[in-house]
Order: C-alpha cells, then structure tokens, then sequence
C-alpha cells in the first residue's frame, strides 16, 4: 500500500523500537550486574544456596529473548506497515508479554537499576499500546484490508 503512513503507525513503530531498545538495555545490565542478580537470587533462595545449588543462568536466556524478541518485532512491524491486521493483534499480544515480564521482573526485587528499566519499559508498554489501538491506525488498517479486497 503506497502513501504516508498516518502519525500513530510511525509512533507505534518507534514505541515497538523503543522496547526492542529497553530489552536490549536489560540484556547489558544482566550480563554487568550478573553477580548482584546470582546475591539477589541466592538471598530469595537461602535453602537452595546452602546446598550449593548452581545459581540459574540469568545471561544466556536474557540474550536469547533479546535476539527473539527484537526478531519477532522486526517481522511483524513490516507486517504491521503493509497494512496487516493480524499483525497489530500480534504486536499488542507480545507488549502484553512484554508488560507481563517487567511486572514479574519488578517483584522479583532486583537491583535499583533493573527496577527503574522496567517502570520505564512499563509506561513505554503503555504508550505503544495507545498508539497500536489509536483510531487513526485502526483506519490505515481498515483502509488497507478495503484496498486488498479491491484488488484481489
């Protein structure tokens, strides 16, 4: 579909972006701070410390969904840019994922950091959120699904 794309697709863009950044973001601060989480990890776990358990991997997983996450968004933003519905609803489930994975970060205590990373990533969550679902992109959409049935 040629044409500008309205104001609220370009924010929706960014703020999908800027998660993909904050994600980014915390993935550094794991493998910086990796042995402030495994103190965290182990003052949480005092009987499983004690036995010498090995403290959890906690960098190899925050790259892991980093590269998946920051991947997932790269596809489906095109997706979301050519017009496609199910793409907005895809979009808006992972930030739901992604909401959901800084609350359980946040009460998890983590160091100061971490906490003040996922309050911003929450409020960044919201505003992709109102951008995803402004009125303006649910016309493009609509706009591009009409243009679709005319052509086909």
């Amino acid at each position: 579909m040629g044409g500008q794309l309205p104001r609220s697709v370009t924010n929706a863009t960014r703020a999908q972006w800027a998660l993909v950044a904050v994600s980014g973001l915390l993935t550094v601060l794991t493998a910086v701070q990796r042995d402030e989480l495994i103190r965290a990890w182990a003052a949480r776990n005092p009987d499983l410390a004690a036995t010498g358990a090995p403290a959890p991997a906690f960098v190899a997983p925050a790259i892991v969904c980093f590269i998946t996450f920051a991947l997932l968004v790269a596809v489906l933003l095109a997706f979301f840019r050519a017009g496609h519905p199910s793409a907005r609803l895809s979009l808006t489930g992972l930030a739901v994922f992604f909401l959901f994975a800084m609350v359980v970060l946040y009460q998890q205590d983590p160091p100061g950091l971490f906490a003040v990373v996922a309050v911003a990533a929450v409020l960044l969550d919201v505003v992709a959120g109102y951008f995803l679902w402004h009125p303006d992109t649910s016309e493009f959409l609509r706009g591009a699904e009409l243009a679709d049935e005319l052509d086909g």
